[in-house]
């Protein structure tokens, strides 16, 4: 049973202020003021006639008027309290009405974006942003709606039964807006940290290009990577969780140039790249986990070429590289882990030419390379740990000649040779490196 001399319980959602019933305040009120009233009467009357003890007793109209005075002060103070309770009435009735006109404004931007005509979509885009913008309580849910658009069926063939004119105009719009409120991280209309749902997507094209990943969870799982060229150059991924597990890309052109991953968590795991071009050029790991474990490279061009490797933690462990071609050539690795430990070669062509190894940990222990060719060629070893233990050469080409071995250690132990052809031609060996050969000769130092 409710008690009637409870206050109304808060409701999730509420504007108005939770205020005590009017049929019990005012009778309450009157009470109050009548006790008052009198003992004030006859306080008065009290204390003026005890200073008038001596003089001439105090009339009844001195008495009336102290206490007049006093109820005065005691309603001017009431009023105030009924004004400012009455700003309060009033400030959630105005709340109430731009709660009201927000929920308009969603569902009228929701109709927008199910509209035929893509003008109209596009509307729907920007006015689903803004009230975005405009309504931080429900701005993840707007976001919502966005990234759920970009989910649905996408035909991009122009005489298939699905295929809607101007829709990639939208879809590219909205991919645009997303990353213009991932640009400024403190800004008031951010939406760094929100979480972001693209799984199953698929991209013809996209500009994320310097976006802010700094929290939240964002989703490319499964994602389809087909045509056009989908921007994510000079992003900083710093303390999201991006997952990119099991996208496949399959055409057109993915880039990660430039940008930097220095904290949270990026995940290629299980993705498959069987065409088109996966660009890391001059990208920096200096944090975080960037991890590629049981990628497919199978037919596309993949570039990290210029990369820089000092901190955090990359793996390419149990990737496949049976055709295609990628490209390590010119990287640094100066601290921080890399692992392609139990990564198949198999095909095409795969080159760390170039590369610098100065600290660190870089591993390829236990990776078999059976087939294509792979280039380890004109690489200086001056520091860091780099391990081969444990690999298998059955066929194939692994070229490691003209590179300097000036510091750090190099492992082959338990490798084993059955086939293919290893070359170390014209290796420059230093007395400050160490390197256990393996099953291969030995070459002692030379400079």
């Amino acid at each position: 049973m409710t008690n009637p001399l409870q206050r109304r319980p808060t409701q999730d959602g509420r504007h108005t202020p939770n205020l005590w019933p009017v049929w019990l305040v005012a009778p309450g009120a009157l009470l109050i003021v009548g006790a008052a009233a009198f003992g004030l009467y006859h306080g008065a009357e009290f204390l003026l006639s005890s200073e008038s003890a001596r003089k001439k007793p105090v009339g009844v109209q001195d008495v009336i008027k102290t206490t007049v005075t006093v109820l005065t002060l005691i309603g001017a103070v009431l009023a105030a309290l009924y004004a400012y309770r009455k700003q309060l009435l009033d400030e959630g009735t105005s709340r109430r009405a731009d709660s009201t006109q927000l929920t308009e404004r969603y569902a009228k931007a929701a109709e927008q974006l199910g509209h035929d005509q893509a003008a109209v979509r596009l509307a729907g885009v920007y006015a689903m942003a803004r009230l975005a913008d405009d309504w931080p309580e429900q701005r993840q849910v707007c976001v919502d709606v966005l990234c759920a658009y970009l989910r649905m069926p996408y035909e991009t063939d122009t005489i298939a039964p699905g295929f809607r004119h101007g829709e990639r105009e939208v879809r590219l719009t909205i991919i645009r807006t997303i990353r213009n409120h991932l640009q400024h991280p403190t800004a008031d209309t951010t939406w760094c940290g929100l979480n972001l749902d693209f799984t199953g997507a698929a991209f013809d094209g996209g500009d994320f290009s310097g976006a802010t990943f700094s929290g939240g969870k964002v989703s490319f799982n499964r994602s389809v990577f087909s045509a056009g060229d989908v921007d994510f150059s000079e992003s900083k991924f710093s303390g999201a969780e991006v997952s990119f597990f099991g996208a496949r890309f399959s055409g057109g052109q993915v880039s990660f140039s430039y940008s930097t991953f220095s904290g949270g968590r990026v995940y290629f795991v299980g993705s498959q790249l069987t065409s088109g071009q996966f660009d890391f050029f001059r990208a920096s790991f200096s944090g975080g986990e960037v991890t590629f474990t049981g990628a497919s490279f199978s037919g596309c061009r993949v570039y990290f070429s210029n990369s820089t490797f000092s901190g955090g933690q990359v793996y390419f462990s149990g990737s496949t590289f049976s055709g295609g071609q990628v490209y390590f050539s010119g990287s640094t690795y100066s601290g921080g882990q890399v692992y392609f430990g139990g990564s198949k070669f198999s095909g095409g062509e795969v080159s760390f030419t170039g590369s610098t190894y100065s600290g660190g940990q870089v591993s390829f222990g236990g990776s078999k390379f059976s087939g294509g060719e792979v280039s380890f060629t004109g690489s200086t070893y001056f520091g860091g740990e780099v391990s081969f233990s444990n690999s298998m050469y059955s066929g194939g080409q692994v070229d490691f000649s003209n590179s300097t071995y000036s510091g750090g250690q190099v492992d082959f132990r338990d490798s084993i040779l059955s086939g293919g052809t290893v070359k170390f031609d014209d290796l420059r060996v230093l007395v400050a490196n160490t390197i256990r050969w393996g099953p291969f000769p030995a070459i002692s130092r030379n400079q």
